[in-house]
């Protein structure tokens, strides 16, 4: 970690960074399946960066919400690794890469209902039915840690603080077919507790919680804190670190390699464009640029971590 975390050359990396790598054409796609997505200009990029001194540097459209969509399954893993009844949930979800399609079917009838990982779209639909077991309004319950740990006020649209766009979340959930099969599959394999049309709502309802650049790296800086957040301790340390390492290695959908290599983090992408980054004991960096590559991580988002890990020289290894 050859960076000093300073103002000045941070401030204006940051600022160099969404000159060189905020897009200058229409590159790259958007999710054919959530059509809301489509309406985000092209040109959108933020970056932030919160560090462990306290300290948050921003550039971009640092400040403009976007949906968060799976960069919520990092937060509500968390939200399931606490209390007395984490040890069950690894019994329902493992830790591997999955090496297939992030909504996969085959996968999880052949692999008899058990998801390779917490971060494929079926090992989400378990832990949020793992988080139901306390409350029926889980993505309520993200809703109001995100917001504590971002150290904003939950409010509505347009307004300071993480909010669920609700009409997002109805567009969306009128394209869950595939979500609600892979429901139905883990309820039949019997690794669904709740109704799965239920989960199914409150995963969604998670996807679709709209937050900033400078929001998510608040929000994840416990990752990169041996657990602490902004109110307190959220894990311990051993547990936000194992945290990190499924990042790194299931976090990118099928380009996790690829995102290693070439950015050398761990990390955890949406289909909203987003990408969250942690740079262990340093910072929780989170960038953001609309348009996806083929595996459905945020192109110039890409380019730009690889960049700013190559001129910071942060690293994992």
């Amino acid at each position: 970690m050859s960076t000093t975390l300073s103002a000045p050359p941070l401030g204006l990396l940051l600022e160099d960074l969404v000159r060189q790598h905020r897009p200058r054409k229409e590159t790259g796609a958007v999710p054919g399946n959530i059509p809301f997505l489509a309406s985000v200009p092209f040109d959108r990029f933020g970056i932030a960066v919160a560090t462990t001194s306290g300290e948050v540097f921003c550039s971009g459209d640092a400040d403009v919400p976007f949906s968060i969509q799976s960069i919520s399954k990092v937060f509500t893993l968390a939200l399931a690794l606490q209390g007395s009844r984490s040890a069950r949930l690894w019994s329902r979800v493992l830790r591997e890469p999955s090496g297939t399609a992030f909504n996969s079917l085959v996968q999880l009838e052949a692999e008899h209902g058990i998801p390779r990982n917490p971060f494929i779209n079926a090992g989400a639909l378990v832990v949020t039915d793992h988080l139901m077991e306390e409350t029926s309004d889980a993505a309520g319950q993200l809703l109001r840690f995100l917001t504590e740990q971002a150290g904003g006020q939950q409010s509505g649209p347009g307004k300071q603080g993480p909010f669920i766009d609700g009409a997002a979340a109805t567009g969306e959930l009128a394209s869950s077919s595939r979500n609600l099969a892979l429901a139905h599959f883990l309820k039949d394999f019997g690794n669904l507790a709740q109704p799965a049309e239920s989960v199914v709502e409150n995963y969604v309802r998670q996807c679709s919680i709209m937050m900033t650049c400078r929001e998510l790296a608040r929000a994840g800086l416990f990752l990169a804190n041996d657990g602490q957040g902004a109110a307190g301790t959220v894990l311990s340390r051993s547990e936000a670190k194992r945290i990190g390492s499924i990042m790194l290695t299931c976090g990118m959908y099928d380009a996790a390699g690829e995102f290693a290599y070439r950015v050398g983090l761990p990390g955890k992408s949406g289909v909203g464009g987003g990408i969250l980054v942690i740079v262990p004991g340093q910072c929780a960096i989170c960038v953001w640029s609309p348009r996806l590559d083929a595996k459905g991580n945020s192109l110039a988002g890409t380019a730009a971590l690889a960049d700013l890990s190559d001129r910071t020289g942060w690293s994992v290894f």
